[in-house]
């Protein structure tokens, strides 16, 4: 399996991922093999890279916090609780707590496994993946900070619903106009107001979706809180949420990670940036890189606790033919990745 660009993708070539619609159906299953037309309409639908099969290196583990099952049930609860989320009515999100318990019990089985966000989006789903993603990377920080059951179920249900106040579209319209937007019509807000009736929904896990945009140095919305008025799982959401928008912008994961250092302190909360980056992979299996000896190569393993320096496959051409080796970054400390083909 290997990450490449949509625009870089051959017909002919065959999907290692699948691919979901919004409501955790499956638009194009892995094996599907590409052609010009699917290529064309996956371009229509937002997708920018896919992961590709590829023999050289189909012995690349696919290593997932959460299984493709559970994935799906996710994004089907969201996609069923409509009436909540546009806030025409209050009701119970159906299914909620049991695939909350099965997200938890995967992620603590898989605890050692460093997050990756691989799935491919569209327009259509990217609200929805991202949802989900932030609960994953919540729920595993939460595991290494040592949360109790309780408490990582309340994460989880906050994270997981922490932008239901963007669905409604008129929203986000006031949260943009800057002559206009305010405590009140922030998105922040709107999921606080219609998760504090929702059956099934803690008051703790509503103020995770409330205050996911608090900074510890006070600059955030919508309260301005400082650190010690914000709560802990509200943190760990922030630090989640910001991953993986960094990464929905187009910034690779190793960039996004040092942005983060960067704000550590001051946007995000020190201690939880600090589990974070232990957690999550900077070089997701699959990633094109080149090394600071201008070798190029494929990731296909990581080290737990140790994202920074991953294994990777080097590709060497010898005519018509290619001859592979590996490099362990965690045993060659004067090796370097200079730059990711994204």
């Amino acid at each position: 399996m290997r990450y490449t660009p949509l625009e870089h993708a051959g017909s002919g070539e065959k999907l290692a991922r699948d691919i979901f619609a919004v409501d955790g159906r499956v638009l194009l299953s892995k094996g599907v093999t590409l052609t010009i037309g699917l290529i064309s309409k996956l371009r229509d639908m937002g997708v920018t890279g896919v992961y590709m099969e590829d023999s050289r290196f189909a012995d690349i583990p696919q290593e997932e916090l959460v299984s493709e099952t559970t994935k799906r049930n996710v994004m089907e609860i969201l996609a069923a609780s409509g009436p909540l989320l546009s806030g025409s009515t209050i009701q119970e999100f159906r299914g909620l707590s049991e695939t909350v318990e099965n997200l938890i019990d995967e992620i603590t089985a898989n605890k050692d496994v460093l997050a990756s966000i691989t799935d491919i989006r569209s327009a259509d789903n990217e609200l929805f993946l991202h949802m989900l993603n932030v609960a994953m990377i919540s729920v595993l920080i939460g595991i290494h900070m040592k949360l109790e059951r309780e408490k990582l179920k309340e994460l989880a249900v906050g994270a997981l619903l922490h932008d239901v106040g963007k669905v409604e579209p008129s929203c986000l319209a006031a949260e943009r106009d800057k002559d206009t937007a305010g405590k009140q019509t922030h998105h922040a807000w709107k999921g606080f107001h219609l998760l504090r009736k929702a059956a099934g929904v803690s008051t703790l896990s509503a103020h995770v979706a409330l205050a996911h945009h608090e900074h510890p140095d006070g600059s955030g919305m919508p309260r301005g809180l400082f650190s010690r008025d914000i709560h802990l799982l509200a943190k760990i959401v922030a630090c989640a949420n910001m991953f993986d928008r960094l990464h929905t912008s187009g910034v690779l994961p190793h960039t996004a990670c040092e942005q983060m250092m960067a704000l550590s302190g001051s946007h995000l909360d020190h201690a939880v940036v600090w589990r974070f980056m232990r957690a999550v992979a900077f070089y997701p299996n699959g990633t094109q890189v080149r090394l600071s000896t201008g070798a190029t190569g494929i990731i296909i393993r990581q080290h737990a606790g140790l994202p920074q320096r991953p294994v990777i496959r080097l590709l060497e051409k010898s005519g018509s033919d290619f001859s592979y080796s590996e490099i362990d970054l965690a045993e060659e400390t004067t090796l370097f990745i200079e730059k990711v083909f994204a």
